[in-house]
């Protein structure tokens, strides 16, 4: 499988997404970034598919990510 390439914009996009999942969900940001890491989330959603998720808005893809999680059965 190839391995995407972070590129400043993404790292900054993942970094908010982060922060913004954890400001939701009342945990810390290392708790989230563990959540995505294990799901796969980062990998295989997120910064794959960066072209469309960053526009839209950050209640669009928190909810997207919960649903993510959920259906991985990830608890954060």
């Amino acid at each position: 499988m190839k391995e995407e390439i972070l590129n400043q914009e993404v790292f900054s996009f993942i970094i908010y997404m982060i922060h913004a999942c954890a400001n939701r969900w009342k945990k810390t940001a290392a708790q989230v970034y563990f959540a995505l890491k294990q799901s796969g989330c980062l990998n295989h959603y997120l910064i794959p598919n960066y072209d469309i998720l960053h526009t839209q808005s950050t209640d669009f893809v928190v909810k997207d990510i919960e649903e993510y999680l959920v259906k991985k059965e990830v608890i954060v």
